[in-house]
Order: C-alpha cells, then sequence, then structure tokens
C-alpha cells in the first residue's frame, strides 16, 4: 500500500483516522498548521511510518509545498482526508466580511486546493479515495459560517465525484452532527472505522455520504 494523508491533523478525529489506516500497513503524512499539533499527531503514531509536515491550509504555495514532501517520501497517496475547520458560533452580521472569507478558506478553498493538486496524480494511477470531514446535516443559523462551509465542502464532494469518479477516484464525505469527543455518541475511533470502510469499498458499492 502506499498511504494516508491527513490535512488538518489534530487530537480528534484526525489522528484517530490516521491510526485506522496505519493499521491496515499505511504510511501516513500529517499536514498541520502548527508545529505542536503536527509533532504531537505523529507521537501519537509513534511506531509508525509517518511523516508531519506543518503548512497553513490557506496557504496554497504553503499546502502545496507540504503535499510535494509527503508525496516524495511516501508515494502518491491511496487516501487523501481533508479535515481542517474553524468551528465557532456566529450568526449572520457577527463576522465581518473578511472574516467570513477567513472561514471559508479553511472550510472549502484547502479542500479544494488539496484535491486540485493531489487528485490529478491519483487519475493517472487510475484509482484513489478522497475524504472530507464534513458536519451540520442540517444548517444552523448560530453557526453560519460552519453551515456555509459544510454544505460547501457536501457540494465539493459531488463536483469531484462528477469529474473524476469515472477516472477511478472515490470523493467522499463523513458528515458528524456533533460534538467529536472519546466516549460519546461521535467517538473518534468509532468515526475513523467510516473513513477506512468508505476506502475500502467496491467501485459498485461506492458511497459518496456517511452521516453520523
Amino acid at each position: 500500500m502506499a498511504g494516508i494523508v491527513v490535512v488538518g491533523v489534530g487530537p480528534g478525529i484526525g489522528v484517530a483516522v490516521a491510526r485506522r489506516f496505519v493499521r491496515e500497513g499505511m504510511s501516513a503524512g500529517l499536514i498541520a498548521r502548527s508545529e505542536e499539533k503536527v509533532k504531537a499527531a505523529a507521537d501519537a503514531l509513534a511506531g509508525a511510518e509517518v511523516l508531519a509536515v506543518a503548512a497553513d491550509c490557506t496557504d496554497e504555495v504553503g499546502l502545496r509545498a507540504a503535499l510535494d514532501r509527503v508525496i516524495n517520501a511516501h508515494g502518491v497517496p491511496d487516501v487523501v482526508v481533508y479535515n481542517a475547520a474553524v468551528i465557532q458560533p456566529d450568526a449572520v452580521g457577527d463576522l465581518t466580511a473578511q472574516q467570513q472569507l477567513d472561514a471559508w478558506a479553511v472550510n472549502v478553498v484547502g479542500a479544494i486546493t488539496t484535491a486540485a493538486y493531489v487528485v490529478p496524480s491519483m487519475v493517472e494511477r487510475g484509482r484513489g479515495t478522497f475524504i472530507i470531514t464534513g458536519g451540520m446535516p442540517e444548517p444552523k443559523p448560530a453557526y453560519v459560517s460552519l453551515s456555509l462551509g459544510k454544505a460547501g465542502v457536501r457540494t465539493l464532494v459531488t463536483l469531484l465525484d462528477q469529474q473524476y469518479g469515472a477516472a477511478g477516484i472515490h470523493a467522499a464525505t463523513v458528515t458528524v452532527g456533533g460534538g467529536v469527543a472519546p466516549g460519546s455518541l461521535w467517538d473518534p475511533e468509532d468515526i475513523a472505522d467510516h473513513y477506512w470502510r468508505l476506502h475500502a469499498q467496491q467501485r459498485a458499492d461506492w458511497t459518496h455520504e456517511v452521516v453520523l
């Protein structure tokens, strides 16, 4: 196997997903904005073949450079998971236009940058899985930027499937409907199993959204 790349890795879903795929013998490329966060994620996977790189998902040049480092070390990934998000309560009018754009840059544009850079190489190989961590199965007026962002990535998955599905790329989103915490209804280790099942699906059985 080649490996998995998790963009926006953190102590919840990101690390749990990387751990789940590492158990299957994959290498892991971990990307997060801060050195501290990405190092902690790598430490949680001690003993596995891991490359941790700090990059801001809103910095197109920096994100592409981080993806290059992982690809140069581990090859074109079998799986890419985009897990970055700005999770904050905000109603209409609470944020400035720039603050809305900043949230959108993390919630959606970083996923577009990642897909645009990695998926064509997956297409050349003839297969690949691209999963985005979704949320907000229903929009909430107290979470405007997040509701818009998760609607955006849900649409992005549809667009990726339309453009690349026939070339062997399985695009999907795991829509998480509540706060992630160990022992809760949204336990990160349980959630991670759904990412693995999506990747392991046969093409005839592809699912494009799992709602939890």
